[in-house]
């Protein structure tokens, strides 16, 4: 099943993607789904980012390919980080380049969204705290990155987390691809076997810090292949179960 988040005629809701129409969800979809006789033709509609967090947690270095290629030691533990939920905008909305970075990269990643509560998982009930899964972009600026003690600001501008296109529910996670293209080019090429911290673990791991809430997100890592994109190029997420999240990079000020 597809979830979607999408607005139609100045009103926001949720939906299920049905072949060629949206079947509008009655509230919002983190508990039992009740379905409306209201559909809209897909091709109508503009699909939004299919969550709004509470938080995004993201992983550091969590694919043995990207350690490789930084030549840098696996964690001894989860490594993750915060990115406001003013970060997010969603399929076919553009990152803007700010003004502040000289060299922003894409980091392509599959997306985990909360389905309920979550404080204390157990790695074993992990996923059934799991709504579904999305291709999610972590923009980063890395020349602030790079100079800064932490990740915040490179990590934070607004437009930095995009997501899409909709919400997967039927998903293994641990066997998907991910890929990132510019300008139609192939980037990036991992597979979620490739994980350091499994999807479990990873949920495990920071309900034990902080709770989870229903929408939020979880960005699982990126793999090797990590790159610069520019004003006016395309970049394109794309976990085949899942789909292509695109978007569009922008001069600051656009």
């Amino acid at each position: 099943m597809k979830i979607v988040r999408f607005s139609m005629d100045g009103t926001t809701g949720y939906g299920v993607v049905r072949d060629n129409e949206i079947q509008v969800i009655e509230g919002k979809p983190f508990g039992e789904l009740e379905m409306s006789d209201t559909c809209y033709p897909r091709n109508k509609v503009k699909l939004l980012a299919p969550c709004e967090p509470t938080k995004i947690i993201a992983m550091g270095l969590n694919y043995h390919s990207h350690a490789r290629e930084l030549d840098m030691p696996l964690p001894n533990s989860p490594l993750t980080f915060l990115k406001p939920s003013s970060a997010v905008i969603g399929p076919g909305d553009n990152i803007v380049y700010p003004s502040a970075s000289h060299r922003v990269d894409y980091e392509g990643e599959l997306a985990v969204i909360i389905k309920k509560a979550a404080w204390r998982v157990k790695a074993e009930d992990a996923l059934d705290y799991v709504l579904g899964y999305a291709c999610f972009n972590d923009v980063t600026a890395r020349d602030l990155q790079n100079s800064d003690c932490q990740w915040t600001r490179a990590k934070g501008f607004d437009t930095f987390a995009a997501i899409g296109p909709w919400i997967e529910t039927e998903l293994d996670p641990n066997n998907v691809a991910v890929e990132t293209y510019v300008n139609g080019k192939l980037k990036q090429r991992g597979n979620t076997e490739d994980l350091i911290y499994t999807i479990a673990e990873i949920i495990n791991f920071i309900s034990n810090v902080m709770s989870l809430m229903p929408g939020d997100i979880i960005a699982t890592g990126t793999p090797s292949g990590v790159g610069p994109m520019y004003p006016g190029d395309t970049v394109e997420v794309r976990v085949p179960p899942v789909g292509t999240l695109r978007n569009f990079v922008v001069a600051n000020g656009s």
